[in-house]
């Protein structure tokens, strides 16, 4: 009796193949016909999941933002603004193996998404969501002491801006670095009344 796939599991297989091929080769590498084999599986039987190139890697994009998702929603919201903010924000920043080759496949992912609208669009809709999140973050911590706005894109940037230092410079921006970079931009977003409580 043939074995019975999955095809949730088929399709996640393939989003991993693909990652695998643009860590190694670059995503310009990541044709069907080289994830295929990267899956072991032949060109035929990836068609009958992603009927093109551009279905795969959309799919492989958006299993980024997934994960990252799935283990935001395990986390307990619950404590101190500052200090949740501050768990929840550390699993976006790549301090980990795992994290590291997140934030390298979508880095590569996002420079495609500049010439290719179906990405572009996985793209947009993650940064509105970083963006949004970053709003909450920010009115958790500062309510209306700071300009939310203004704040939230601030701290947007550091995150980007510590993601990429990973990326191009993990010899400097190591995780402990970077954990302590998003500590102190944290601790500059708390009220004074609030940070003299704290320290009391």
């Amino acid at each position: 009796m043939p074995k019975i796939v999955d095809p949730s599991e088929r399709r996640q297989h393939l989003a991993e193949a693909a990652w695998r091929v643009i860590l190694r080769d670059g995503l310009e590498h990541a044709s069907v016909r080289n994830v295929a084999r990267e899956a072991g599986l032949s060109n035929g039987s990836l068609r009958h999941i992603f009927s093109t190139q551009a279905e795969l890697l959309v799919f492989a994009m958006n299993q980024v933002v997934e994960r990252i998702e799935r283990r935001l929603g395990s986390l307990d919201p619950a404590g101190d603004p500052r200090t949740t903010a501050e768990r929840f924000l550390v699993e976006l920043l790549p301090l980990d193996e795992e994290r590291q080759e997140e934030n390298a496949v979508w880095l590569a992912f996002t420079a495609r998404a500049l010439v290719d609208p179906e990405l572009r669009e996985c793209a947009e809709r993650s940064y509105d969501a970083l963006r949004a999140g970053c709003r909450r973050w920010v009115t958790e911590i500062a309510g209306d002491q700071v300009d939310v706005e203004w704040e939230a894109d601030r701290l947007h940037a550091v995150l980007d801006g510590l993601a990429v230092h990973a990326a191009t410079r993990p010899d400097i921006a190591t995780a402990d670095r970077l954990q302590a970079i998003l500590a102190m931009h944290l601790d500059s977003l708390v009220p004074q009344k609030k940070r003299r409580q704290r320290a009391d």
